[in-house]
């Protein structure tokens, strides 16, 4: 085979290179795809400390040597092993993989990104012959992966779902703001697109003015994509984590978002553990059961003026947000190898609420974001964002790739986030 196994170069891990028999490792419990990702780290991390064999997978484009990937650094990350990318062609990628799988026995495959998500998907079977993969089935997939799917479900459970009209083109943004006004929302019916040339994850955008909507709804259609444009929420962003598995809700688990990135609402960078709300913790299991999405979920909400909640989306793999479940109490991503390796399972109802985490890099850039974007909607007053910002210092707060027992990862974090900052202030300089 044309790739040869690599390991990245770091203290505590080897250096695997060509594959040799006489060099084989123990078998692995599990392969942690996307380890650029902090909820990649927090997989990691949760299953080493319980004694499992882990290693870790990222691609070239994010994982190269100018590049320092927190879960690489991890004392649980027994193997980094950085693949080809997988967004222009998928082969190399998909050989690396099958070379990874088959040297290390992985027991389980967990994914955490869009783009891994779609590959797997796409090569699940062949996959399969490797490992067990931990992602529901895919008519399931295709019900939570589709937010026209998604919705249409919804609605007909009788949840609260945005008005919203499907755009295809820029042709047809007069008659969407003619339906919905501005502002609105202009939702990529798919997160992952694969195009012509190369696939790509799209993203929502806010727009204001019939300028701003030709242009997003251009943008996120240039691949052949098909658009949501949705009436704008205001309210209070929640989020319920479900595991569902084998027809039993084996954990529920719910958060509120004090700040997103980008402002609108994206990665949470400021969130709170909650008790599992009534009314949206009814309504997300009964969406889970319907479409039968077993496995880990996130399902996340939207609350209008009046505080009704409205659905956003579902996430059906590792959500970026997951460390405040885990330490809560709710270990998701054990819950999700011992669904996917087939073994007992125990529920677990309670958890701790009230407890903050804060992702510190994400939080910096939303609040320049919101600074630089003052004045439009849903963003606070530069005054506001800035006393919000500092005063979280001092609230009892857990920090993302923040672990007493485990420091180099935010180390390499801190070290990843100053060189790309200082790379992006010399192009703005240049």
């Amino acid at each position: 085979m044309q790739n040869s196994l690599q390991s990245s170069t770091i203290p505590g891990h080897d250096s695997v290179g060509a594959i040799h028999a006489e060099s084989r490792p123990p078998t692995y419990d599990a392969l942690v795809l996307d380890a650029n990702l902090r909820q990649s780290l927090v997989a990691v991390r949760t299953l080493g400390k319980r004694g499992m064999h882990v290693a870790a997978l990222e691609t070239a484009q994010h994982g190269h040597r100018n590049r320092s990937i927190p879960t690489f650094a991890s004392r649980w990350c027994e193997h980094a092993y950085v693949a080809p990318g997988y967004e222009q062609q998928t082969e190399p990628f998909l050989t690396y993989l099958y070379q990874v799988l088959e040297y290390t026995g992985a027991r389980v495959l967990l994914t955490s990104s869009d783009g891994t998500l779609a590959v797997v998907r796409e090569h699940r079977a062949e996959i399969e012959k490797y490992t067990h993969v931990a992602l529901a089935k895919d008519s399931a997939l295709e019900a939570a992966i589709n937010k026209d799917l998604t919705l249409e479900v919804a609605e007909r459970l009788g949840l609260g779902v945005p008005r919203g009209v499907t755009v295809s083109s820029v042709s047809e943004v007069k008659e969407a703001i003619r339906e919905i006004g501005l502002p609105a929302v202009v939702k990529p019916i798919e997160t992952w697109l694969w195009g012509e040339q190369q696939g790509v994850r799209l993203l929502c955008e806010l727009v204001t003015t019939p300028e701003e909507a030709y242009a997003a709804v251009e943008k996120l259609t240039q691949g052949g994509g098909t658009t949501l444009f949705q009436q704008f929420l205001t309210g209070r962003r929640e989020a319920v984590s479900l595991l569902y598995a084998r027809g039993t809700m084996y954990a529920r688990f719910a958060q509120w978002a004090k700040r997103t990135q980008p402002p609108l609402g994206g990665t949470s960078v400021l969130r709170q553990s909650i008790a599992v709300p009534d009314d949206i913790g009814a309504q997300s299991e009964r969406l889970v059961r319907e479409i039968e999405l077993e496995g880990y979920s996130e399902v996340e909400f939207r609350r209008d003026g009046a505080g009704k909640p409205y659905l956003m989306e579902i996430n059906p793999r590792l959500s970026a947000s997951v460390e405040i479940a885990v330490r809560s109490g709710i270990d998701f991503p054990y819950l999700l190898y011992q669904w996917a390796a087939g073994e007992h399972m125990d529920p677990v109802v309670n958890y701790r609420t009230g407890g903050w985490m804060r992702f510190l890099e994400g939080d910096i850039v939303t609040t320049a974001e919101a600074l630089a974007q003052r004045g439009r909607p849903g963003v606070t007053p530069p005054a506001q964002t800035i006393f919000d910002f500092c005063t979280s210092f001092f609230k009892p707060t857990g920090y993302d790739y923040v672990d007493l027992n485990d420091p180099r990862p935010v180390w390499a974090a801190a070290k990843d986030f100053t060189s790309r900052s200082v790379r992006k202030l010399s192009k703005r300089s240049s």
